[in-house]
């Protein structure tokens, strides 16, 4: 059926609404700088000065630098509802990524995370001995049929109207079913403090996750804190690739910080598939092929840590004789 001309008129009116409002998180988040203290080590790289707390200025490396992100307190209650008019998605292009991590680093500094604990990882992948390699990062899925809500007792873990599957850390007794039941392995159990000592303090919510608390569970919450403020999650702007989109499925639209397009053009054009969808879960998340890679994926092992390294130790012996 054609749309009327009144009508396509109102469709680019949200369009050009919402991805301004993206774009200008986007940008907001770049700009962002954190409240740095120095710290006793050799400069690397460029320094730059800052003004501290005290009033007192300081020469810090600027490669030590991260953006800080502010916590809105919110209620319980409207944390739990999301927003009726939104379906949040992602889109992950698999041909974009080169294991940089930076999805990984930003989300575990958004919500004051041990590096020993990963809400997104990032898996190299070979469909079969003919194929070829390539990076595979995995978030929460957000299922719109999600096992995870079935299975939980207390009713810390749940859905919201926009879609997102959260956890209320105020109700977690740390039973660990919804683990068990979760088909994609993307929950994290707490087993130790906030890295920051002074969120410990802080009456947390299920939106910004933070603080977490010992003895319960984490996972990706896809930054629905940031989405209140039109600003984009931590992974999204923090990849330097643009691998990472994200958006609403209701408005059409999905960005990854600089370019912003149709999410239905995108899944289509692209053959994009969710992961495992054959167990019915209904993720949130797609992915577009890794199809013309814009990187072999031996370049994801450059400037990793050895303990980091050591868990391709397998999968890299399968990539040694590929070619670009």
């Amino acid at each position: 059926m054609k749309k009327k001309p009144n009508q396509e008129k109102s469709d680019r009116r949200k369009f050009l609404k919402f991805t301004f409002s993206l774009g200008a998180g986007a940008i907001a988040g770049s700009e962002m700088l954190a409240a740095c203290t120095p710290k006793e080590q050799e400069m690397k790289g460029d320094t730059v000065k800052v003004l501290l707390p005290d009033g007192k200025l300081a020469e810090i490396d600027k490669n030590s630098m991260h953006p800080v992100h502010v916590h809105k307190a919110i209620s319980n209650e409207e944390a739990r509802k999301g927003d009726p008019n939104k379906q949040y998605v992602m889109v992950i292009d698999l041909a974009k990524c080169r294991n940089a991590r930076k999805c990984v680093e930003s989300c575990q500094h958004m919500h004051h995370l041990p590096s020993t604990d990963e809400w997104i990882k990032v898996f190299l992948m070979k469909d079969s001995e003919d194929a070829s390699s390539y990076w595979f990062p995995k978030p929460c899925f957000h299922c719109n049929s999600p096992s995870c809500v079935n299975v939980c007792p207390v009713g810390a873990t749940f859905k919201r109207q926009d879609g997102l599957v959260l956890i209320d850390n105020e109700r977690c007794i740390g039973c660990k079913f919804c683990m068990t039941a979760c088909p994609y392995s993307s929950r994290v159990f707490n087993w130790s403090e906030p890295i920051d000592e002074s969120m410990a303090s802080e009456h947390g919510n299920p939106e910004t996750s933070v603080p977490q608390k010992v003895g319960t569970v984490g996972k990706c919450d896809f930054c629905p804190d940031m989405a209140r403020e039109n600003k984009l999650p931590a992974c999204i702007t923090a990849c330097p690739n643009g691998v990472l989109y994200y958006g609403d499925k209701n408005e059409d639209v999905v960005t990854n910080g600089v370019e912003t397009v149709r999410f239905s053009q995108l899944i289509y054009e692209r053959a994009g598939y969710r992961y495992m969808e054959e167990l019915g879960t209904r993720p949130s998340v797609y992915y577009l092929p890794p199809v013309n890679r814009l990187f072999h994926p031996e370049q994801g092992f450059k400037d990793l840590p050895e303990e980091i390294q050591e868990r391709y130790k397998v999968a890299r012996t399968k990539i040694k004789k590929e070619t670009r």
